[in-house]
């Protein structure tokens, strides 16, 4: 879970006086999950490419990069958001048959 503060800083000003006011504006907690691709022996660079970028809405060169990171590094976060949006796309990659985890 995740603390977003939004911090804004007003100022005014006036010929007789300036003053400063600091207003927090917002301050919410937000639950940040994410999909995390594992490597395998078994899919195709093309594979994962079209995969991320039909699932995770991926251009070309994000979902290059992901898929060079997965074979090198062995993971990579491909998608942050909320569960409800990552659930169901977690679900599609692994339906396409890639290792993948929501967390």
């Amino acid at each position: 879970m995740k603390k977003i503060n939004i911090h804004i800083k007003i100022t005014k000003s006036s010929t007789k006086e300036k003053t400063q006011e600091e207003v927090d504006v917002l301050e919410k907690e937000v639950n940040q999950h994410q999909i995390v691709l594992h490597n395998d022996d078994v899919n195709t660079f093309d594979h994962v490419i079209d995969s991320l970028m039909d699932v995770c809405d991926h251009t070309l060169v994000q979902a290059e990069q992901c898929a060079t990171l997965v074979h090198y590094k062995g993971k990579c976060t491909v998608k942050t958001g909320e569960f409800k949006d990552l659930e169901p796309r977690c679900s599609k990659l692994l339906q396409l048959g890639l290792s993948a985890e929501l967390t």
